[in-house]
């Protein structure tokens, strides 16, 4: 299981779920930052269409494993 990472820089894991994402071929239009609340250091994933959503949980089942 993984360790919480409480400081995690919210940029550095918003570009590498980016990053992973776009391995498995899924695009999240509305990844950002929320600057309005920069003490939660928070990552909005934004909607998305449902076949995406589909496909995210599909990746997401497999491991990230095409």
């Amino acid at each position: 299981m993984p360790t919480k990472k409480p400081d995690a820089d919210p940029f550095a894991a918003m570009e590498s779920l980016r990053a992973a994402l776009t391995e498995v071929g899924i695009v999240l239009p509305s990844l950002r930052i929320d600057l309005a609340s920069p003490q939660l250091r928070l990552v909005e994933l934004g909607r998305v269409r449902a076949d995406v959503a589909a496909r995210l949980a599909e990746a997401l089942q497999r491991g990230g494993r095409e």
